[in-house]
This record gives structure tokens, sequence and C-alpha cells, in this order.
């Protein structure tokens, strides 16, 4: 075993480090106050590489890895999680299900535009009525000649107004059915496909969160990912790598927080000395510290075992559950370390705090993670 990061590996995590000093850092409290999607930071992300990370570089990307793909994301949410959230559902949710399953007519067509950023990727699974039970979907594609008509919506979607492309899955058979859905790409401007309502959240506030509405909307076979049926059992298999995205989302959060709060500690001066001095501060320090090693250990391990193509369900349930529970847990204990000030925008606790519960919530909740691991470790 090496532990040690690559040369590559290590001038990646400095130029996304760079990036988020330069392009993010100074927004980010506008952004989260405004709710604005900044979508040419996500431009800019693209000209660095960052929203092609796994895509081949026959494609337009950059041909990297997960350990690469793990270390930009946590770059970039250690200064802002809405924007390490919005590359991250970029990268491992569109982009990769198109990598992933699609033919190579249908890589040409889209990859490219994906993993330069020159377009925005959308991904549909959730709807108001399914959270967890994906299998209950109601949003329908019937087959019509050489076309299929789309009805229902998809809600909670990250980039639902701004996408400029999205993968859906829609039912194509019986409800509950696991081979009764597919996946379908819709471009933005398909007559019948639409945005809705716009989600006014806790946090994660610069990453948008909107409905996709289909009336009637007709698109091509050609649009179809994999076999008509296979789209959930597709989607499975996305959502590994996504637990991956969602850890180092989380890993990162849980850096920023941590810190502020050691800085804050050094600085804020009681009794005659800073409180980092006093064993009910650095002790939480030790346990945010050793929270963070062991999320990252676990990320690693899990981007190691899915660069090597082996099968890694419940690595990856095991680090996302981790992560984002370490990471609300950290966030809060640094909200506590700043005390009154770690309730006021004055410093960047009360945001992690806020950015952080969606962490246990999105691609998959904790009790869901919890009923992946007990599963496999049963069988």
């Amino acid at each position: 075993m090496n532990f040690d990061a690559s040369e590559t590996q290590q001038m990646v995590a400095a130029a996304a480090r760079d990036f988020a000093e330069q392009y993010i850092r100074p927004h980010v409290m506008k952004w989260d106050e405004s709710q604005e999607f900044p979508v040419e930071v996500f431009k800019k992300a693209g000209e660095l590489g960052f929203m092609g990370v796994l895509v081949p570089e026959i494609y337009g990307g950059s041909g990297m890895g997960y350990h690469e793909y793990i270390a930009i994301v946590d770059e970039i949410s250690q200064v802002d999680p809405s924007i390490g959230l919005s590359v991250a559902a970029h990268n491992s949710l569109c982009t990769n299900h198109i990598l992933s399953f699609g033919n190579e007519e249908q890589k040409k067509r889209w990859l490219p535009k994906l993993a330069t950023g020159e377009w925005i990727g959308a991904w549909g699974l959730t709807e108001h009525n399914t959270g967890s039970d994906a299998g209950g979907m109601n949003t329908t594609a019937v087959k019509d000649g050489d076309e299929w008509v789309i009805n229902g919506a998809k809600n909670f979607i990250t980039h639902g107004k701004s996408g400029d492309v999205a993968v859906v899955i829609v039912r194509t058979g019986e409800k509950g059915d696991s081979h009764g859905m597919t996946a379908f790409v819709i471009e933005k401007g398909t007559p019948g496909f639409s945005s809705g309502k716009k989600e006014d959240k806790l946090g994660m506030r610069a990453s948008e969160t909107a409905e996709l509405v289909f009336s009637d909307c007709r698109i091509p076979d050609a649009n179809r990912l994999g076999e008509v049926g296979e789209g959930f059992i597709q989607s499975m298999k996305i959502l590994d790598g996504g637990r991956i995205s969602i850890g180092a989302l989380s890993l990162g959060i849980a850096k920023g927080a941590y810190k502020a709060a050691k800085k804050y500690a050094k600085e804020r001066v009681q009794f005659g000395k800073p409180i980092a001095s006093f064993q009910g501060v650095s002790f939480k320090l030790a346990d945010m510290a050793t929270e963070i090693e062991a999320s990252e250990l676990l990320l690693h391990k899990a981007g190691y075992e899915k660069n090597a193509g082996r099968k890694m369900t419940t690595l990856s349930a095991m680090c996302k559950m981790f992560a984002s529970e370490a990471c609300v847990r950290i966030a809060n204990e640094a909200v506590q370390i700043h005390g009154g000030y770690g309730y006021t925008k004055e410093f960047p606790v009360e945001k992690f705090y806020r950015d952080s519960k969606l962490c246990t919530i999105g691609e998959g909740t904790t009790e869901i993670q919890k009923l992946v691991i007990s599963r496999n470790i049963l069988k």
C-alpha cells in the first residue's frame, strides 16, 4: 500500500485550490444570499478540465481517475460546498451516465460539450412522490414509432433550470418493476421539456435545484441510453460512483469547517489564553481531525476500487455514510467552538453548518446507505 498522493494528484489538487481561491472565494456569500448559480464559473472550471475529470481525452475530457476527482471536489468544497456539489453532480451523474452506458455515437455527440463545460448537465431520478422509493416513479415514456413520448415531472434536480442536457430515468414498464425503467438524454429546448419550481433551500444555495417537467415531450429512440428496461440498474451503478462524490463533498465541508475552527481557537483569547489551550476545545479539534482522516482514507479506498473496475457498492455506501455524518458533526462543533460568532455570517462556519446537512440526504439517505451495507454484508 502506498498512501502518498502522486505528483499528478498533487498538481490537480493545487490547481483546484487555486481555482477556488481566485474564482469562488470572493463571491461565496453573495451567491449564497442571492441563490445565484454562477454559470460562468463552471465554464472556467471546464477550461481547467474539472467538468470532465473522468472522461477520456478522446471525448474532450481530462482522462483522470477517482483519486484526482476526489481531490478536486474536496478542494472546491472547502471554499464553497455549493460549487463542489454542482461540479460533482455534473461529473458523476449526467456526464458519467452517458460515458458509462452511451454508445459511441452518443458519447461523441454529448461528452465533448459536457467535459469542456460548454454544456451543464442534469440528472433526473427523483420525483415528488418518490425519494428512496425510485421504483414508484410516475413519469412515463411511451413508444410511438421511432419516438418516445414522455410525460411527468422530476424534482430536486441539480441544474434543473440551467442544465443544457439531462439524463432522465422514466418508467417504460410496470410501476415497481426494477426492469421497467429506461434512461434517455433530453436536450434543453426540446418541445414539451421545461423547468419548473426552483427550490429555496437551507444550504447549498448557489447550487441550483429545480423541477424538470415533461408534457408530451417527444424524443427520438436514438436518445435512449442502453436497452429498454435497464434504466434503474444503470442508475444504481451510477450512484455507486456518485456516493464517492458526496463523500468527497462531505470531506471538503469537514476540512473547511475544521480549518476555520482551528484558526479561531488559536486566535480567540479567554481567561488570558487562547481557547485552543482548553481541553474542552482541543478535544473537539482532536475528534474532528480524526474523523477527517478516517473519511479521507475510506474515500480513497473506494476510489481505488472504482479505478480498478471492481464492484464497490458496499464501500461506496460506507464512505458516503461515514463522511456525510462526520461532516455534519464537524460543522456543528465548528459552530460551537466559535460560540456566538459561529451563529453569524461574519464567519464561514455557519454556512458549512447549513451546507453539511444535504450530504446525509442527497444520493441516498444515511438510512438507505445502512440498508445497502447491511444487505451486502449479510449475503
